[in-house]
């Protein structure tokens, strides 16, 4: 027998509740737990997830057994708890699988223990115009892991963070970027330069004011994290604002169902063309997950197309679009804050909506550097150094 269990996980399962009974019902075996929880288990799916050498393999961990190659009706001859609380079963094919009562309590699918997953999972912390900004100072971040977990779980939990103590030497933004992994490359580079020029391919490249928007809506899948490093920052104005899309969507949800209900449903399209390059991507305002909550906000209101709708759809359209904009503008959402140099922002690029105040550019210099880290290279991060 396998005197290994669940070895198919890089992570550790900690023993919650020890396994106290089994029971062989017609097509799954009942466990019953110390604290009482009674958890099925179909015989396909402990088949499927057996951990053993011959259906993972060792060094990879990943799965090479596929269910169809078992038999669809087959069942277990014998299953028990073996002296170290594993659960073992003895299948009539001959194969043999066993199971640590830690990962199978993780992954057990019984009504309660997935309601007790779902409430454990990370939620966003909605925040208004009065968060109290985390702040990270960049040596520590670059010299202590424990320190970057807790600026990566900020970054997850709450969309907007502020790094102090960057060097301002024009590439000093990578070294941080890449502590979380690599950077995302896009048609304005590895890293952008933030800078009032005349040929500029992007609003964000003059001395506009840029209303709150999300950069490259354009794309199919926008930037998850968006880092912005001053370097230099002399100019009068330029101040920037940030609110929480999430919170925004949330309060709509709540004042005007109508409203978020067409931003989730109606798709907008958003474009983005040079003399060298044209994205276009058709996609809701907000977007939901699989349990309904906001995932995504995408907005930029100087890269949107003509609405194209129904006939009936269009005022609903307008009114919810408009609606939206409007709550972007109300004090109770809105940060503002001028970024000094040697400072950065990390925040959300799918959720925390970013604005610039004008500034004047005849009153001194403005440099900034930017790049992007897709949201999936945050998260992974974050897994592997909680470990």
């Amino acid at each position: 027998m396998n005197t290994a269990a669940a070895f198919a996980d890089f992570r550790t399962y900690p023993l919650i509740s020890a396994l106290t009974a089994v029971h062989t019902l017609a097509d799954r075996i009942q466990v019953t737990w110390a604290d009482d929880r009674i958890s099925p288990f179909h015989h396909q799916w402990l088949r499927d997830n057996c951990p053993c050498p011959q259906c993972v393999y060792t060094v990879t961990r990943e799965q090479v057994l596929e269910i169809v190659d078992v038999a669809e009706h087959l069942m277990p001859e014998n299953a028990t708890v073996d002296a170290e609380g594993c659960l073992c079963v003895d299948w009539q094919d001959g194969h043999l699988s066993r199971f640590d009562p830690g990962w199978l309590r993780a992954h057990a699918y019984d009504d309660e223990s997935r309601a007790e997953r779902q409430a454990g999972k990370p939620k966003a912390r909605l925040w208004h115009s009065d968060l109290q900004l985390p702040v990270f100072e960049y040596q520590a971040l670059m010299e202590n892991n424990d320190a970057l977990l807790q600026w990566l779980l900020a970054v997850r939990d709450i969309g907007l963070t502020q790094v102090r103590g960057v060097p301002t030497e024009p590439g000093s933004l990578k070294l941080i970027a890449q502590r979380i992994s690599f950077i995302r490359e896009s048609n304005f580079g590895v890293l952008f330069n933030v800078q009032s020029k005349a040929d500029a391919d992007s609003n964000a490249y003059t001395a506009f004011n840029l209303p709150l928007h999300s950069d490259l809506p354009t794309r199919e899948l926008q930037p998850g994290l968006q880092f912005l490093h001053c370097l230099v920052n002399d100019a009068d104005g330029g101040e920037s604002i940030f609110v929480d899309g999430f919170a925004i969507a949330q309060a709509l949800r709540q004042e005007d169902p109508e409203a978020f209900q067409a931003l989730c449903e109606i798709p907008v399209e958003f474009r983005n063309k040079d003399r060298h390059s044209d994205y276009r991507c058709l996609a809701p305002i907000i977007a939901l997950d699989s349990f309904g909550q906001v995932s995504e906000i995408r907005m930029a209101n100087f890269l949107r197309g003509p609405f194209d709708a129904s006939v009936e759809q269009m005022p609903r359209l307008y009114r919810a679009y408009r609606r939206f904009i409007a709550m972007t503008r109300e004090g109770r959402f809105r940060l503002m804050q001028r970024l000094n140099p040697g400072e950065l922002w990390c925040f959300d690029n799918r959720r925390t909506l970013h604005a610039r105040n004008a500034f004047d550019p005849a009153t001194g210099a403005r440099h900034f550097q930017g790049c992007y880290v897709d949201r999936d290279e945050l998260l992974s991060r974050i897994l592997v150094l909680q470990r």
